[in-house]
């Protein structure tokens, strides 16, 4: 909670990876309170008051997983929500082309993501889910200290590169700090 509340100000596209990481260690406490106290909040070694925050926090997500049917996978409305208003700005960012260095980062990677796009089939809606779920991919690799080729790694900082900058330009846009 503390964390997200200061990710969702500087980073969205950080912020959807960090929310999706919390989903995946809610699953791994199979949603119960104790774990979830064991696991997540007690490592924040906060004073009681917040610590009782934290919790409540993570136990709505819980519910709301639950109401959502996320329980096994997927992910939260409200994520599946700020990706596609990601995929919105970028889409607007490439027909309006203001910022060259995006368009630039985009067709750098735009054949990787296409590649991606068909490998994944139907599970993805979009090349910024393409992009986020790629770098979510990478990054659970980087946890298990999976062997990582080289083809990989540029690709996943290509990507990186790109949601970078859009993230950056649509926390400048809900600022009022970029116009189209």
């Amino acid at each position: 909670m503390l964390i997200a509340k200061e990710i969702r100000k500087t980073n969205i596209a950080e912020y959807i990876l960090y929310l999706w990481q919390v989903e995946d260690l809610l699953r791994a406490c199979y949603f119960e309170p104790d774990k979830i106290e064991q696991q997540l909040v007690s490592r924040f070694k906060a004073d009681e008051t917040a610590s009782k925050e934290i919790a409540d926090w993570y136990n709505n997500l819980s519910v709301m997983m639950e109401k959502e049917h996320v329980r096994a996978k997927g992910h939260l409305q409200v994520l599946a929500n700020l990706v596609n208003d990601l995929n919105e700005f970028h889409l607007r960012m490439l027909e309006v082309q203001k910022d060259q260095e995006y368009i630039h980062l985009y067709r750098q990677n735009r054949d990787a993501i296409g590649d991606l796009m068909q490998r994944m089939e139907t599970t993805v809606e979009n090349e910024v889910e393409v992009c986020l779920n790629a770098l979510y991919g990478y990054m659970v690799l980087k946890l298990k200290n999976s062997e990582i080729s080289e083809l990989t790694q540029k690709t996943m900082e290509g990507f990186g590169r790109l949601i970078g900058h859009l993230s950056a330009r649509y926390i400048q846009f809900e600022n009022d700090d970029f116009e189209f």
